[in-house]
């Protein structure tokens, strides 16, 4: 009998702790689905004049504009800072200030009201710089020069402005496709989960370059092995990491496939594991892939189809890391150059470049599936979307 009051004693205690836990998973919860800006980086002309902004309930998936909120040239890609106070920009040029290179553009970020302020701009050292990373150390950009066909590294000063490049890394060499294929074009630059890494998707070469990085010095080093391979003809394009860090993926431009990947973490190796088509069976016209992101939760993987005008959606599997289409969903546009998952991994908004708009779409958290909410935006040759906690 007088085991009964300490069972009830440590009964109590569990139903107390788990009370607590309950409650401040709830309080996450509530916080990660309250308001958000959403930046749309453009291609700009006569109707785009820079980046636009949107003010997003979480809960009810309802925008606002909040309109103009920079004018640059060419914003076609934006990586905002750990901190949410500083906001970077490619400028998509191939000549900047009499040189062949583009820019990298840098904004100091309001999270209560989305407003952006000019702090500095400097040379990306190579032209038609298509994307951007800020390292998770908040202490560099990195940037892949899409026609220069190479990756650069840049400091970050305390007050969020740009200093001139800390590393440049000329990529050389071609592949099979003479037209596309004939030199290096650096499309895009990520970090492996632990800052230690680098991985360049170049689609001029058809390859994953590694780069060893150093986050103190913002130097880039090639690692050994120095890439992994796709398909001859590809055109590696965009790259995402599995939120476990187990596996990567990369869409490929001008096959409209994606490439699933092993990732050794100690030593930055991405062995291969599948590839596998964007496109349905029975579809027989012009695709380019271009975005490619995975799921908050890493149960699904989310590519973009330029032509077919659709986001594929796949489900991948938790132990092997490989995909199994689930469906392909008309983006409701034309040419969805980009889409953005919100961070609760609710709502997908995809960009359509050629028809001007952004659609939003509500993701089911079982099965992966898109429905549109009935929200779409007008919003200029949209072609990036970046999220960021509205304070």
């Amino acid at each position: 009998m007088k085991s009964i009051p300490h069972c009830s004693r440590l009964f109590v205690a569990l139903c107390a702790l788990l009370l607590l836990t309950t409650g401040t998973q709830g309080a996450r919860k509530v916080q990660t689905m309250g308001e958000y800006i959403v930046y749309i980086g453009t291609y700009t002309g006569q109707k785009s004049k820079g980046i636009y902004a949107y003010r997003f309930d979480g809960a009810t998936g309802r925008l606002v504009s909040l309109g103009l909120v920079a004018e640059t040239t060419n914003p076609s890609f934006l990586a905002v800072h750990p901190n949410r106070r500083f906001l970077y920009a490619v400028n998509e040029i191939a000549n900047y200030e009499g040189q062949k290179s583009g820019a990298v553009s840098a904004f100091a970020l309001d999270p209560r009201t989305g407003k952006l302020t000019f702090l500095n701009q400097v040379s990306s050292r190579g032209a038609d710089p298509c994307y951007l990373v800020v390292d998770k150390t908040g202490k560099h950009v990195l940037v892949a020069n899409y026609s220069g066909g190479s990756v650069a590294a840049f400091p970050l000063r305390a007050d969020g402005r740009l200093g001139e490049a800390s590393a440049l890394v000329q990529h050389a060499g071609g592949s099979v496709n003479p037209e596309r294929q004939q030199g290096p074009h650096a499309h895009s630059i990520n970090l492996s989960p632990d800052n230690r890494f680098v991985i360049a998707a170049d689609l001029g070469l058809d390859q994953l370059l590694v780069y060893r990085f150093d986050s103190t010095k913002g130097s880039l080093v090639a690692n050994s092995p120095a890439f992994a391979k796709v398909n001859p003809g590809a055109g590696p394009r965009h790259f995402a990491f599995h939120p476990s860090g187990r596996f990567a993926y990369v869409i490929n431009e001008m096959q409209s496939t994606v490439s699933a990947f092993a990732y050794d973490a100690a030593g930055g190796v991405l062995p291969a594991l599948q590839t596998i088509s964007t496109l349905p069976k029975d579809f027989a016209g012009k695709n380019d892939t271009a975005e490619v992101q995975v799921h908050p939760t890493g149960k699904f993987l989310y590519g973009s189809n330029r032509g077919h005008d659709s986001i594929t959606v796949f489900a991948i599997d938790a132990e092997k890391g490989t995909l199994t289409p689930v469906e392909y969903v008309a983006t409701r546009g034309k040419t969805p150059r980009n889409f953005g998952i919100d961070p609760t991994g609710s709502f997908l908004f995809a960009a359509n470049q050629d028809s001007d708009n952004i659609v939003v779409f509500r993701i089911n958290p079982d099965s992966g599936r898109l429905t549109p909410t009935g929200q779409v935006v007008e919003v200029p040759s949209p072609v990036c979307v970046k999220f960021v906690v509205r304070e």
